[in-house]
């Protein structure tokens, strides 16, 4: 190969955008998850699962036991209310709703609603750092919160290269990333929180087999535990949650 070819190969080479990587999964453990909770929020606080369910006149907030899938304390969220995503700040659960404008703050110990709280426009997912809050709203954006005023500081639009990712849902921080559920797919996109480039996809499809899909919604629930770096999955009405761990495909 002359000189002349190997740099225009090069340079061809410098043009080209880098494939954004792909991740399968690996099961390391199956629990039970209660089929009738349809799960908008899930995050691991202390040993315990925190779940936030959804649909007009059965939304609630719960915790729930890991090993068992038993659910050990939960408040029903008013009939009116379609209950979103949920985040554990503190000693406080933070809860959105879907179209209502309107989240819930809990004692994360007793479940009692200390106040609620406004929002524009949907309510889907919630997350946090310590520093702040992020929310998604089901659109290509991430709203970052100030977590003493709940007053939004800024927005990220997400995107995989030059495309914008749309209907984000439910939101887990891990490790500095966003890792987002992409609503109707099988597929959660991890996220720089920074500035919101997608910088790898998960490839989810095959967790549940057919028929336990033909009872089931969509994917939709991530939690982390940082301390044990375990990374659990489940969704709407699933009868299982799984603690995966992943495996780069491409």
């Amino acid at each position: 190969m002359g000189v002349l070819a190997a740099v225009m190969i090069i340079a061809l080479c410098a043009q080209t955008p880098a494939r954004t990587p792909v991740y399968g999964y690996q099961i390391i453990h199956v629990y039970a998850h209660d089929p009738e909770a349809f799960t908008q929020g899930l995050e691991y606080r202390d040993g315990y699962l925190y779940e936030g369910t959804g649909l007009s006149g059965r939304s609630s907030i719960r915790k729930v036991e890991l090993e068992t899938g038993k659910v050990l304390q939960q408040a029903a969220v008013a009939p009116e209310y379609f209950g979103e995503g949920i985040t554990v700040v503190g000693n406080q659960l933070l809860e959105l709703t879907w179209q209502s404008k309107r989240g819930f703050i809990y004692d994360v110990s007793s479940f009692r609603m200390i106040r609620s709280f406004e929002y524009p426009g949907e309510g889907w997912g919630l997350t946090h750092d310590n520093s702040q809050i992020y929310m998604s709203d089901g659109s290509a954006q991430i709203r970052m919160w100030n977590p003493m005023t709940l007053q939004e500081i800024k927005r990220i639009s997400v995107h995989d290269g030059a495309q914008p990712v749309t209907s984000l849902n439910e939101l887990e921080y891990v490790k500095g990333d966003i890792y987002a559920n992409v609503w109707e797919t099988d597929r959660i996109a991890i996220i720089a929180a920074a500035d919101g480039r997608v910088t790898g996809w998960i490839d989810l499809s095959g967790l549940l087999s057919a028929e336990e899909r033909s009872t089931s919604d969509v994917l939709n629930g991530i939690a982390y535990d940082a301390a044990g770096d375990r990374l659990f999955i489940t969704g709407k009405l699933w009868p299982k949650l799984f603690e995966i761990r992943l495996v780069r495909k491409s």
